[in-house]
């Protein structure tokens, strides 16, 4: 009976200490505030709760004005650039062969239509020549009546390479405009006729003129009697056309 109370006295004080220690170790639990964990957080976790806040250290889009846009590739074809009438000898003479019958096509056709009062489509038949292509080089020449046919103005500024005797021999130049061709023309009709009558009644009425050239410097039209009879001698001006090319 003694033994009995010794072991169940035993067994109390042990439970007794048992329920003491895990007592204080609940209290020393909560007295000690966690520490806060020096892991990095993940991406994940570190932006769960920021809602559409956008994190400092994120890179600026850049500026749509600072950035060039890339153009886009048209899938069409580029429409050829647009070619102009020859203004100077240089553009002239830069042109191919082709070309150059072209153009001395189109000067005849508008001269036939301002002379002979003939239509358009005449004198591009009689040149050889389309009148879509006369129209297309020489339109600043042309002007379109009510009925739609085209007529050849009084006077153009188209270019045209002519010749004037000189001491040398006959020379080519270009000028530009009906009214200096008109003029020239006038010029050798004298010179044809003093050779061929040796009146220089109309050679007399040249002197003191002068023609313009295409980059605006004067040309004087040589009237010496002398001078255009030794180079009629040599026959420098015999069949002497007016214009440098002929079609």
């Amino acid at each position: 009976m003694v033994h009995l109370w010794l072991t169940s006295g035993v067994d109390l004080v042990k439970n007794q200490q048992t329920a003491h220690r895990t007592g204080m170790a609940i209290r020393k639990q909560k007295s000690v505030s966690p520490q806060r964990s020096n892991k990095p957080r993940s991406k994940l976790s570190a932006n769960a709760g920021q809602g559409s806040r956008k994190p400092s250290g994120t890179t600026r889009k850049p500026d749509s004005k600072s950035s060039p846009k890339s153009k886009r590739i048209s899938s069409k074809p580029r429409a050829k650039a647009k070619q102009a009438a020859p203004r100077t000898e240089a553009q002239y003479s830069a042109r191919p062969e082709r070309f150059k019958e072209t153009w001395d096509r189109v000067l005849s056709v508008i001269s036939k239509m301002r002379s002979d009062k003939v239509s358009l489509t005449q004198a591009s038949r009689d040149a050889g020549i389309s009148p879509r292509t006369v129209t297309k080089w020489g339109k600043s020449a042309l002007r379109k009546r009510k009925s739609g046919k085209y007529a050849a103005k009084a006077s153009d500024n188209l270019l045209r390479l002519v010749t004037i005797p000189t001491p040398q021999g006959i020379r080519e130049i270009a000028v530009r405009g009906s009214k200096q061709v008109s003029l020239l023309a006038e010029y050798w009709n004298a010179v044809h006729w003093y050779l061929q009558t040796g009146n220089a009644t109309r050679l007399k009425q040249c002197q003191g003129k002068h023609i313009t050239d295409a980059s605006g410097v004067d040309v004087p039209l040589p009237v010496d009697l002398a001078e255009l009879n030794r180079l009629g001698s040599a026959g420098v001006l015999s069949f002497e056309s007016l214009y440098a090319r002929t079609t």
